[in-house]
């Protein structure tokens, strides 16, 4: 194998799959990358064995051929190396790096110890989809997942596919986003409505993989993978196995106080109140009597206390109720409009924030029960 590549060109082909590499004793050419030459293209490949990124990489084919070697290594080269054009060539299983000043040697590993990178069985059915409104989707609902030892299903964003539209979820059981995606936004050729469950380290790649440039993203699924093609690079993972939180049960139908207040001023108070908060994180808000203003504070035993007024639109009952506010402030931040509507149910149900203006998307928060 001997290519020749830009430094620029090489270095953002191995940051765009350094993640998908892992330190495993078991296997440790894991940590490597696989390097080939096919059809006169470039490409460089990763895999930790639950997701597996591949990158092509504009360069020159001298002669073809493939080597894997470890992503660390090669990538700490890279960044110091001043000249731009950058030969790679294999020899005895080794990677050579060469400019007119430089020659490293690294020990590699021959491509038939590499694992096998998955394909997808089905690529005819497809969704596409702009990157920036996909990246969008996926960032507004990615905060309300995490990592559940007891609950696998929680362990990643939900797709639910229904032709008319294309909706994005998540939950901790704390917390939950949606967002809503119009079939106006995007195009498909999948007749047949179908959920699926992707693991949140993938979907995090897959926001990191997006960049400004990118102008769409296709993906498609069989019945235990999806793949992410984002321009010159593409994203396989595993699906999880598992049904979804059924958690239209828990959204508001009935709303007892209805709260319209500058999004930027809320946000302020958050931030403002909780200097004064426990390991609890626990802010109140309360509607005061004349249902013009509302009260956000919060006290500690070993700070002390304070108060935010706030002037609002408020419709219904007086209330007061308590939160994480980092829980509140991640579904704010979600939301684009200059003004946010809070929407609760008494002191103990679920709240619902949302823009004024747009329902496409909501993020549902549970209270902190039994607080003083």
């Amino acid at each position: 194998m001997k290519l020749i590549v830009l430094k620029t060109n090489l270095k953002e082909g191995l940051e765009k799959i350094e993640r998908a590499t892992s330190n495993n004793l078991i296997l440790p050419i894991l940590k490597n990358c696989l390097i080939e030459s096919i059809d006169n293209k470039i490409l460089f490949s990763a895999t930790n064995l639950e997701i597996a990124i591949t990158s092509f990489v504009s360069g020159k084919v001298i002669e073809e051929g493939a080597l894997t070697a470890p992503v660390n290594t090669f990538l700490s080269i890279i960044n110091n190396l001043l000249e731009e054009r950058i030969t790679i060539e294999s020899e005895n299983n080794n990677l050579i790096i060469k400019t007119s000043d430089y020659q490293a040697k690294i020990q590699g590993i021959k491509k038939e110890e590499f694992p096998i990178i998955p394909k997808i069985s089905n690529n005819q059915d497809f969704i596409e989809i702009p990157s920036i409104i996909l990246k969008e989707a996926l960032e507004s609902v990615i905060d309300s997942a995490q990592i559940s030892g007891s609950r696998p299903e929680l362990n990643g964003v939900l797709f639910d596919y229904q032709n008319i539209f294309l909706k994005i979820a998540a939950t901790d059981s704390f917390r939950l986003s949606e967002k809503t995606i119009n079939n106006s936004l995007f195009k498909s050729n999948i007749k047949q409505g179908f959920k699926i469950i992707i693991p949140i380290k993938t979907i995090l790649e897959v926001i990191r993989l997006i960049k400004d440039t990118a102008s769409k993203t296709i993906f498609y699924l069989d019945s235990n993978q999806v793949l992410f093609k984002i321009d010159d690079t593409e994203i396989i993972s595993r699906l999880i196995d598992g049904e979804f939180p059924d958690y239209q049960v828990i959204i508001p139908q009935t709303i007892d106080t209805e709260i319209i207040i500058k999004k930027d001023k809320l946000i302020n108070a958050l931030k403002l109140v909780s200097i004064f908060t426990d390991r609890l994180n626990e802010i109140k808000i309360s509607v005061l009597d004349n249902l013009k203003i509302i009260s956000i504070s919060s006290s500690s035993s070993t700070l002390g206390e304070n108060e935010y007024l706030a002037p609002a639109k408020i419709k219904g009952q007086k209330v007061k109720i308590a939160f994480n506010w980092r829980f509140l402030l991640g579904g704010l931040k979600n939301i684009k409009s200059e003004n946010v509507f809070l929407g609760f149910s008494g002191g103990t149900k679920p709240a619902l924030i949302k823009s004024p203006e747009d329902n496409s998307y909501f993020y549902i928060v549970m209270p902190i029960k039994n607080s003083g």
